[in-house]
């Protein structure tokens, strides 16, 4: 599933990136005042952004490709680690996860749950949001085990989940009010280290 917002395009009248902003946009609201993933239409959207129908297909070549897009500029830019410290950058990755500076964020990360378990594509429209900010959590770590940190026989994926969940539930779920999320990316890699790295 490939955006086409980046497409090249034939010669013609220049896209207007007015257009494209105000078509993500209404996506990123109508899912934010309830509109499910499978109810979620490109009319809506169209009349929400007042654009016609085919302003949007000329850009995505589907409601998939607009979600992709519009889930993306919802997660915002991934932290780049510096690189000096496996630490510090796995603090840094652990610290972004569901932290999302857009406020509808709160409000539509924790309705895709269930498009996710029940649609096949929209499995894989997660995955493909998250592929990339996994891959640079599971590089930091071969890194670690590189530089002689981290012991070489750990599971790179039991790892990355174990890193992953408590602030995925602190944040989506508010599952203990009473944690310091300032403090608890921290808090959760210097225990995850404890246990992986070389004694």
């Amino acid at each position: 599933m490939t955006s086409t917002a980046d497409a090249p395009r034939s010669p013609g009248r220049p896209r207007s990136i007015r257009a494209d902003e105000a078509i993500i946009e209404a996506t990123l609201d109508l899912l934010a005042e309830g509109s499910t993933v499978e109810a979620l239409s490109i009319e809506a959207i169209a009349a929400r952004a007042g654009v016609g129908k085919a302003t949007i297909y000329r850009r995505w070549a589907g409601k998939d490709a607009l979600l992709l897009d519009a889930l993306r500029r919802l997660k915002g830019i991934m932290a780049q680690p510096a690189g000096h410290s496996v630490r510090d950058d796995l603090v840094l990755l652990v610290g972004a996860i569901g932290k999302n500076i857009d406020p509808r964020a709160a409000k539509i990360m924790p309705c895709l749950v269930p498009a996710v378990n029940r649609s096949p594509d929209q499995f894989q429209l997660y995955q493909n949001i998250i592929a990339p900010r996994r891959q640079l959590m599971r590089e930091v770590l071969r890194r670690g085990i590189d530089e002689g940190l981290l012991r070489p026989d750990i599971d790179l994926e039991v790892t990355m989940a174990l890193l992953t969940g408590p602030m995925l539930i602190q944040r989506v779920l508010q599952w203990n009010p009473e944690l310091d999320e300032q403090n608890l990316p921290v808090q959760v890699v210097d225990a995850v280290l404890e246990g992986i790295r070389v004694r």
